[in-house]
């Protein structure tokens, strides 16, 4: 029970066919966020498409007062955490460093939230490391962009996802990676690696590869179900901790694949056959890792960390912090933004 609690607090699960977003996308006008709308920034929504031709919807938050074209501004991509939308903690961290400075976007990963592509509630290592990509295209077409000074963050499973992107995209100049999850360890090993064997991996791609049948059969994609509504006494901290964020007036929202019915059950078939990080060591831009010190997957960024090269990486460990803590401050202001924007002033110049 406990080791289904726990896929389903990572939200490896999905969604009806039916659900599709055409690539005309419909958006919501209305504030509709977790957190409050800052005076201190312009906020706007607009859309754009990534090299395989999905249209993805994003929240831009610029500061206030700018003076366009003769301010071009560092701009920040965000995306995540994993199963989340812009909604949620990805535009929280937009927001908050649009107030010091920066133009950022959060975006939702295609196949999720406002953004397009069918079949819904699916990820992938590639289509989503495009993702961030498709991003940076955006803000380097921007007139009040600098385009020398583009950064990306991502928070949980983009973390991994960003960590790819930089080592692809030599236009990234910086990368945060906060409270990260490498998704395709977990993935293809379980928690803390516990299901590191062949045997183990065999029996996942059955499973799915059954649903897959069973899919086609019926013309729709199973849920593999989000964020249970109740748990069990004995529930894992960590579950406890997404309970709190995801299924309450703290971080729920409507669109979020976690608070709700989760992934597509077949979602994680491609993660089990990939390596996010197998480039990391070749990263040459700047990166940091930041994470809590008590998170349950504090072990997916040190091990990440011990990857890159070069004096231009950071490790920052919260202290006292938990994963969740990283998605919104956790009620104690645990996100370390001076030192997120220090690290961006530095390395966006």
């Amino acid at each position: 029970m406990l080791k289904e609690l726990a896929i389903a607090a990572l939200a490896a699960g999905g969604v009806c066919a039916a659900d599709a977003a055409s690539a005309s996308l419909s958006l919501t006008q209305e504030w509709d966020k977790t957190f409050p709308k800052s005076d201190k920034v312009e906020h706007a929504k607009v859309t754009f498409k990534n090299r395989f031709g999905i249209t993805l919807a994003a929240d831009v938050y610029k500061p206030v007062g700018s003076r366009v074209p003769r301010d071009r501004y560092p701009a920040i991509a965000i995306s995540g955490p994993f199963g989340a939308v812009k909604e949620q903690s990805s535009g929280l961290y937009a927001q908050t460093l649009a107030e010091r400075g920066f133009l950022t976007i959060a975006f939702d990963p295609s196949f999720t939230g406002e953004s397009g592509g069918t079949p819904r509630y699916v990820a992938s290592p590639d289509i989503n490391t495009e993702d961030f990509q498709g991003a940076v295209d955006y803000l380097i077409s921007r007139d009040d962009v600098d385009a020398e000074r583009i950064g990306i963050l991502g928070i949980c499973g983009w973390g991994g996802l960003a960590i790819n992107a930089a080592a692809v995209d030599t236009r990234v100049k910086a990368t945060v990676a906060s409270t990260m999850y490498d998704m395709t360890r977990v993935t293809a090993n379980g928690y803390f690696d516990k299901e590191d064997s062949a045997a183990a991996r065999q029996a996942k791609k059955e499973a799915m590869n059954a649903q897959r049948i069973k899919d086609f059969k019926s013309g729709t994609y199973e849920l593999g179900g989000g964020v249970p509504d109740k748990l069990p006494d004995d529930a894992p901290q960590f579950v406890k901790d997404y309970h709190a964020y995801y299924k309450t007036p703290r971080g729920y929202h409507a669109r979020s694949l976690n608070s709700n019915g989760g992934w597509n059950k077949t979602s994680a078939l491609s993660f089990i056959n990939a390596k996010l990080l197998a480039y990391a060591d070749e990263i040459e831009s700047a990166v940091m890792v930041l994470h809590g010190e008590k998170a349950h997957s504090r072990y997916f960024g040190e091990d990440a960390f011990k990857m890159l090269r070069g004096d231009n990486k950071e490790l920052v460990i919260v202290p006292g912090a938990s994963h969740c803590d990283l998605y919104d401050g956790g009620g104690k202001g645990a996100i370390p933004f001076d030192r997120i924007e220090a690290f961006y002033r530095k390395y966006l110049k």
